[in-house]
């Protein structure tokens, strides 16, 4: 099989290689038809007593270079007959010497045609699978140890530009300027560990545009399991990529705009939440004032009650910093974050709701859990829709206590897991698999995309989300999301 790919000879390569100004693809046809009559010629005429016919053989590897199978067995024939008229020329049938060695020749002729055909099958066969992957759109080539590239298909060069003259012998990777996600010691250390290696790469193409593409690499071994080639078949994701890209700009700019909408349906809750401090904060300014008015002034009293005001005003600012936060627009953020404090941070908005719903919120939070990597507006959104969701679900619940109940905990050493458990009227469970579903509601006034918003926020995430429960018995929400 030609490294270059094709395996076919054009003219365009004979003119790049010649032997004593003779083009090489006619050199082999020149040197079998000389080595033929030689051949002739010195088995009829000179008296030599060896199997000098023999060397026809040679005349039939020549052609198998160049001529197909019949063109093969016609030459062989041709190699016979010679055989059989230089031996009638010069000797007679009662020499029985010579006619062993006749035989001899035959023999050798017959059988190395057949091994040539049978090794021109198989090559043909090479061939053929080599034409096979020009017709695929992937890239393709193979480099040896060294990186240079070996061979490389129709695709490589319909998606790089670069012609597989240019790009063979060439060192891969700066050809394509390769942008590795770890470095590349890493990648040949799995690659020599496991033969094979998949993953993401950046190529810039002839043209120096960059183009990225997912990457699966298998490792070639001699008989002595000694590394010598990287097949390398690269599929073109770009714009994979660039539609998975929008795709998470518009659902973080319809997500924000369902968080406006939550924070609307929460805003009595969140007006107590920062009237609250700011009275408290009126109230203990008021008494410092009384205090400082008395004779002798009470400044143990004062010192008190400035330190209130200090701690309401926090309070405070945290409210108006937190619905700032969920407010914003803004991209994916990944920092490293407690899922506990996430939590609560989202039970300070909807505190005021769960007390005006009559629901006692019971908060059962794993001290010890390890942290995660994700955004934390987000992720406070899914636990407000989980919780909000909880509230509405617990509205018409009047013979049994509204509880509503969070939990966190360390599922597994990969993962953590978030449970919200409410005592509302339940759900169908033919039915459970429809809830995260866009514009799937059962209330009346409901738009559909809360709990489809927070599935879509999880799975970014890297993590789950779940519900169970039956109707009249309350549901259960189990968010899990990897460890950091």
């Amino acid at each position: 099989m030609s490294p270059q790919g094709g395996g076919e000879w054009s003219p365009g390569m004979a003119r790049r290689t010649r032997v004593f100004g003779i083009p090489t693809a006619f050199l082999a046809p020149l040197l079998a038809i000389v080595f033929a009559i030689g051949v002739f010629v010195i088995d009829t005429i000179t008296p030599l007593e060896a199997a000098v016919a023999v060397l026809y053989v040679v005349v039939i590897m020549l052609a198998s270079s160049f001529l197909p199978a019949v063109g093969v067995l016609s030459v062989a024939g041709i190699c016979l007959a010679l055989t059989l008229l230089s031996f009638f020329l010069t000797h007679v049938l009662d020499d029985t010497t010579a006619l062993i060695r006749c035989l001899m020749s035959i023999a050798a002729i017959t059988i190395t045609t057949f091994l040539t055909l049978k090794n021109q099958s198989a090559d043909m066969n090479l061939r053929k699978q080599a034409q096979l992957l020009d017709l695929t759109h992937d890239a393709i080539f193979v480099r040896n140890m060294n990186d240079a590239i070996t061979y490389w298909n129709r695709g490589a060069t319909e998606l790089y530009g670069w012609p597989q003259e240019e790009a063979t012998a060439r060192n891969a990777h700066q050809l394509l300027h390769t942008i590795y996600p770890v470095p590349f010691d890493l990648i040949m250390q799995e690659l020599l560990r496991t033969n094979r290696w998949e993953g993401e790469l950046v190529h810039t193409k002839h043209d120096g545009k960059q183009v990225t593409v997912s990457s699966r690499w298998s490792l070639q071994r001699d008989e002595r399991m000694r590394p010598v080639a990287v097949l390398e078949i690269n599929t073109d994701i770009t714009a994979q990529i660039q539609a998975h890209e929008a795709l998470q700009q518009t659902q973080a700019q319809l997500a924000h705009a369902t968080r406006v909408t939550t924070l609307g349906e929460l805003m009595a809750s969140i007006a107590h939440e920062v009237n609250q401090p700011l009275a408290a904060i009126a109230a203990n300014a008021a008494a410092s004032l009384r205090w400082l008015d008395r004779e002798p002034p009470q400044l143990d009293e004062v010192r008190h009650s400035v330190d209130n005001i200090v701690s309401d005003s926090t309070r405070a600012n945290d409210v108006i910093q937190r619905l700032r936060s969920l407010t914003r627009k803004g991209v994916f953020q990944r920092v490293r974050l407690n899922l506990n404090d996430v939590v609560n941070e989202a039970l300070l908005l909807v505190r005021r709701e769960l007390l005006s719903q009559r629901i006692s919120p019971q908060v059962d939070l794993d001290l010890g859990l390890a942290e995660i990597a994700g955004d934390r507006v987000q992720l406070q959104q899914v636990v407000i829709n989980l919780v909000v969701n909880s509230i509405q679900a617990m509205a018409a619940v009047d013979d049994r206590p509204r509880i509503l109940q969070l939990r966190t905990l360390r599922l597994d050493a990969d993962n953590v897991q978030l449970e919200v458990h409410d005592s509302g009227v339940g759900i169908d469970p033919q039915e459970a698999h429809l809830l995260f579903n866009a514009f799937y509601t059962t209330k009346q006034d409901g738009m559909g995309m809360g709990l489809s918003i927070s599935r879509s926020i999880v799975e970014a995430h890297g993590g789950g989300i779940s519900v169970s429960g039956a109707p009249g018995q309350g549901t259960v929400f189990r968010v899990t999301l990897p460890i950091d």
